[in-house]
């Protein structure tokens, strides 16, 4: 199978901890793109909060370079953050999921297309968003000041998973016209439904006349699920979250600290044994050839 486009998330997938593309990683995409085969961010976050990963891959404020936000909730193209497709929850319906978000031991974060604003932030998630986005701490009863903006999303911060899945339980009443999905170990997340990163997925594909089965998808935890379904080859990286590793097609020896992203293209893209990595670094490739 020839592949023309991969999607990729990005936190605990892409990027190393310290949120940065290592070099292994970095040349990969290149040389893949060398091959006329797009690179995709995929991610939860919002566009505008992932220009620092765009701008290490040398796509940042391009043309005909593009990413999956929101979840899917929105899909753009990076040169002026062009909107090519955006699809917000209604607000009435994220006001209902922030006065139910309320009565529960979580962080609330409502994101808007600018801008992310968070309720009842603790010291572990400051500690964790600080690097990806910038954030507006409020402390107001309702969301009444954000009527007149788009919405995205809206999730709650727990790191107890357990205590996330009693919540989705709990709101399955007030959940059934919305994509529900789980991401980083601490989030559950909300989005319209069918909104997801496999229907982001599809629809860019389509967008850019790529057949569904010449796309590849890269992901680690439930949020990434629709899209490695979605996709001509699913695959996980080492350290995808072990209830979703079943559901992938391929799950990759490297983990995100170890360039998993560069041994997928090397396996699928490029083909080469003279660029054989090495799979315990992810400082650079290791040519056999010398």
């Amino acid at each position: 199978m020839s592949y023309k486009m991969i999607a990729c998330d990005l936190d605990e997938t892409l990027l190393s901890a310290d949120r940065t593309v290592c070099k292994r990683n970095r040349e990969a995409i290149a040389k893949a793109a060398q091959k006329g085969v797009r690179f995709v961010c995929a991610t939860g976050r919002g566009f505008k909060s992932i220009e620092p990963t765009l701008k290490e891959l040398n796509q940042f404020d391009k043309e005909n370079e593009f990413a999956v936000s929101f979840n899917g909730g929105a899909i753009i193209e990076s040169k002026d953050n062009r909107i090519l497709r955006f699809e917000g929850l209604d607000f009435d319906k994220a006001q209902e999921l922030y006065f139910r978000g309320l009565k529960y031991d979580v962080c609330i974060h409502v994101y808007t297309q600018d801008e992310v604003y968070v309720k009842r932030i603790h010291e572990s998630e400051r500690a964790y968003i600080a690097g990806r986005m910038h954030f507006v701490e409020f402390d107001e009863d309702n969301l009444d000041f954000l009527r007149d903006q788009a919405i995205a999303k809206v999730l709650f911060v727990n790191t107890d998973y357990d205590y996330l899945k009693t919540i989705e339980k709990d709101l399955e009443e007030i959940t059934g016209n919305l994509d529900v999905s789980f991401s980083s170990n601490r989030y559950i997340e909300f989005n319209p439904k069918g909104v997801n990163k496999g229907s982001g997925l599809l629809w860019l594909a389509d967008y850019l006349n790529i057949k569904p089965e010449e796309t590849i998808a890269i992901g680690d935890n439930f949020n990434d699920l629709a899209m490695i379904k979605a996709a001509g080859l699913g695959v996980g990286v080492a350290n995808t979250i072990e209830p979703m590793k079943p559901e992938c097609d391929v799950i990759t020896k490297a983990s995100c600290e170890q360039g998993a992203v560069a041994e997928v293209i090397e396996n699928y893209i490029l083909s080469d044994p003279a660029y054989a990595y090495n799979s315990n670094s992810c400082d650079g490739p290791v040519n056999k050839s010398k």
